[in-house]
């Protein structure tokens, strides 16, 4: 039985989750997409991460297939939103999710998103927010999958993205 486990990740394993996210780059590359081609995120976007309690791997059998900040606070880019958020409340941000191309067609970002559904509950944070690029096709898929719903855009270093909030009541 595969076990997945959804944890805080550690300096540690730097240089692990960077070769997920280099790999991450690439695949967003070889799709013809503009997300993460501007030296965006490095190596010290992931030490922040982990330095501030943000940064979070997936693993399966105690090896990591996946990373993603999981932020439980506000995101200074959603306070202003072309459109409008389904809720108010307190949320939870995810941001730089990348999966292990050795776990590719798994499920695995799909299965990340369940898992932070349950880590916000138990936090009492009944509202996920999270934004991509409009060529992030794998991406939007899964949104649409797991029945988020577009808000509209914001604005990430100059950017458009687009912006999609899933309430968990």
């Amino acid at each position: 039985m595969n076990t997945l486990l959804l944890r805080k990740a550690t300096l540690s394993e730097i240089p692990q989750i960077w070769e997920i996210i280099q790999d991450a780059i690439e695949q967003r590359r070889l799709e013809g997409s503009q997300q993460w081609q501007d030296g965006y995120p490095n190596e010290l976007s992931i030490t922040n991460d982990i330095n501030n309690g943000y940064g979070f791997v997936l693993t399966e059998n105690d090896s990591i297939v996946c990373y993603a900040a999981i932020i439980f606070d506000i995101e200074p880019a959603y306070e202003e939103i072309e459109g409008k958020w389904l809720t108010n409340d307190d949320y939870v941000v995810v941001h730089r999710v990348a999966v292990s191309k050795l776990a590719k067609g798994k499920g695995i970002a799909t299965k990340l998103f369940l898992k932070i559904e349950e880590l916000a509950v138990q936090q009492n944070v009944y509202s996920i927010k999270v934004d991509t690029n409009f060529d992030n096709v794998p991406m939007l898929k899964i949104l649409d999958k797991l029945n988020y719903t577009y808000c509209g855009e914001v604005y990430f270093r100059g950017g458009a993205r687009r912006a999609y909030e899933k309430k968990l009541v």
